[in-house]
């Protein structure tokens, strides 16, 4: 493989990446092929592609590249260090995922300060929380929003998703991988399912627990602080629409509704329109 094959592989998971810039050679320069294969390594590296790069690389070592085949030798090497660091590998979608067995972070071990992607956003709520404190025993309330946590974390790790926010009465999750657009609705759905069975079997409040709900998908650059990650516009949308969504109720943007297949689409409301724009409503309940 030539040096400008090994760079122009790099630039595929970093546009910005310039070979010749980072190691000081000029172009058309003999450039022994082992040293510029751990340039590029080292220079992804740290700049925070590592993961995104060995992603590639297995594509590109069974798939090929534009029509050329290449034998990337010493991959399952690669691959068992990435495994053996606390990685699993998903065949399906060719991505590696933190074990999630073993450890579960807000960046899925991936995401540096500042890094910027599409993800789907789930923004949670109780309603009429402070009632719900003042009306019952601490220690049922303390199972309750604990029974709750489970339940909401249960519907977004299962899905890849990671909650990013909890506070006593709402939280904050998102999506980053898979097709992150139904991942996002999807929990949020079953969130309220559970939740309706909870409340009807397992509540040990005296009354039932209401959550809103709201979700959309756009661009989020993502933080180590806490506080950093909820000033995403993204974020405030999600919040936005969750103050719209009715009693055990989600509302999605239209954002995610172009997006959703058609079966599912066809369990939400009819398109309303607020002040965030357009959006939709699930919710379930008995039939009178």
């Amino acid at each position: 493989m030539s040096v400008d094959t090994m760079a122009s592989f790099a630039r595929l998971v970093n546009p910005q990446y310039d070979f010749y810039k980072r190691s000081g050679f000029k172009e058309g320069m003999p450039i022994p092929i082992d040293h510029a294969a751990e340039r590029v390594v080292a220079d992804l590296t740290q700049d925070g592609f590592f993961v995104d790069f060995v992603e590639l690389l297995v594509r590109i070592d069974a798939e090929g590249y534009m029509g050329h085949r290449y034998n990337l030798l010493g991959m399952n090497n690669v691959v068992a260090g990435l495994l053996s660091e606390g990685y699993s590998f998903d065949k399906v979608t060719g991505l590696f995922f933190e074990n999630q067995r073993e450890r579960i972070s807000p960046n899925w071990g991936r995401l540096l300060e500042g890094d910027e992607r599409k993800m789907a956003v789930l923004r949670l709520d109780i309603a009429g929380s402070s009632a719900l404190v003042r009306d019952n025993p601490r220690p049922k309330i303390e199972k309750a929003y604990d029974d709750l946590r489970q339940i909401v974390s249960r519907a977004v790790v299962s899905r890849l998703g990671r909650l990013w926010s909890w506070e006593g009465d709402g939280a904050l999750a998102v999506f980053l991988f898979g097709p992150i657009d139904r991942m996002a609705v999807h929990a949020g759905m079953e969130i309220i399912h559970e939740l309706f069975f909870y409340n009807r079997l397992r509540n040990p409040l005296a009354s039932p627990v209401i959550l809103r709900l709201g979700s959309h998908i756009g661009q989020v650059r993502y933080s180590n602080s806490e506080m950093e990650r909820l000033k995403n516009d993204t974020v405030k949308q999600a919040m936005a629409l969750e103050a719209m969504a009715g009693n055990n109720a989600l509302c999605v943007s239209f954002n995610l509704c172009i997006t959703m297949d058609a079966n599912t689409l066809d369990l939400f409301s009819a398109e309303k329109t607020g002040r965030g724009g357009k959006y939709r409503l699930y919710s379930i309940g008995l039939e009178k």
